[in-house]
């Protein structure tokens, strides 16, 4: 990923025109390039910035999603539907947006790859920013339960007002930090009833399900920003569906995150005193077959590995070279460091405010009157 300033800035002309030629030649029904060149020069020489037409916007959208690598295997992205919001900007309505965003996608557990895209950069407007990774993180508390990936995140958000609901146990949601310009850092808790979670089950040994070990079923990746011909936003969730490996890898087996795979070896009666016995090899093959047999039990999208390989092979072969007029995903070092660690703010440089988190009825309150509009 391309590392980016944090900083609102005004769109350069040159990525301007880059895009919306290579907009024009894959949508020629729209005419001519040059009155639309024209339009656009005298936008930001009178406002400092311009605004994409919807059709930009989703076309934009479309191409970062498939240049950036996230895009998974079998994903129309031709089709993919961008969810225009760039009219909201209030902490409050960006997150209840977000959860929408996610109940489109679980879809019953059939993932449909979405893009929602909020309020732009603009010279006198800053976009709003999302804290966190992904929506769907569990939290890490004082004695190591949970996700460690998120140790600093969850320290930093009970310094702000959470705390866990109940006993703390290792599936705990986090809450979602949003931050605008105007109004800082705001919490709001995600309602347990739109994450869809698959409790994990393995195909030949009983014994797993008891391990008491589950995952959410759509990573829906909320910390990096859309550039589209030099104009940022700064929140653009997006989605796709899990490749095993991520989950059954990555998130559960290491021990920097939930270090299941030292547990599985011991059920499985492995010599975990020495390295050279394989015995993390062994428990992460099972954890990764008990990851795929779960979902494909719980008829919840996923793919392999091995078939993502394939497609990441196609993917580098024909890919476009990243310049900077094509539409792209990008993770800057801080917005990374908000993820984990709930940290710098971007708009305020002193402490963080100490606040209530909304909740969950809060987020459907909102989402009910949007509805009814």
């Amino acid at each position: 990923m391309t590392a980016i300033d944090d900083e609102p800035t005004t769109p350069d002309l040159d990525a301007a025109e880059g895009f919306l030629r290579m907009f024009h030649i894959a949508h020629p029904e729209t005419g001519p390039v040059g009155p639309r060149l024209t339009q656009v020069r005298d936008e930001i020489a009178e406002t400092g910035t311009y605004r994409h037409t919807t059709q930009e916007l989703s076309y934009g959208a479309r191409v970062a999603l498939r240049d950036s690598g996230w895009c998974t295997s079998g994903v129309p992205w031709r089709r993919l539907k961008v969810r225009d919001l760039r009219g909201f900007r209030n902490a409050a309505a960006v997150a209840g947006e977000c959860v929408e965003h996610l109940r489109l996608a679980t879809n019953g557990g059939g993932i449909r790859p979405l893009v929602t895209v909020f309020a732009p950069d603009a010279p006198d407007a800053p976009g709003p920013v999302i804290w966190n990774e992904q929506l769907v993180r569990y939290a890490c508390h004082a004695d190591g339960t949970g996700d460690r990936r998120y140790r600093g995140f969850t320290d930093t958000v009970r310094g702000m007002g959470w705390h866990a609901p109940g006993t703390p146990t290792p599936f705990d949601l986090l809450p979602l930090v949003v931050e605008t310009a105007h109004e800082g850092p705001k919490l709001f808790t995600i309602p347990p009833d739109v994450v869809h979670e698959v409790c994990l089950e393995h195909p030949d040994l009983p014994w797993f399900a008891s391990l008491g070990l589950r995952w959410h079923a759509v990573p829906l990746i909320t910390g990096m920003r859309l550039s589209i011909g030099g104009v940022d936003y700064p929140a653009a969730p997006f989605n796709t569906w899990f490749v095993g490996s991520e989950i059954g890898t990555r998130s559960l087996a290491d021990e920097n995150a939930c270090g299941a795979a030292r547990p599985v070896a011991e059920a499985l009666g492995l010599d975990t005193s020495a390295e050279r016995s394989l015995w993390r090899d062994r428990a992460v093959v099972e954890l990764n077959r008990a990851v795929l047999h779960s979902f494909d039990l719980a008829q919840v999208t996923i793919t392999d590995h091995h078939a993502e390989s394939l497609h990441r092979l196609s993917w580098l072969r024909s890919r476009q070279r990243p310049t900077g007029n094509r539409p792209a995903f990008r993770l800057d070092p801080t917005a990374a460091r908000r993820a984990r660690a709930g940290g710098p703010a971007r708009f305020s440089g002193g402490p963080l405010e100490t606040t209530r988190p909304h909740s969950p009825g809060r987020l459907a309150e909102l989402l009910r009157r949007h509805a009814e509009g």
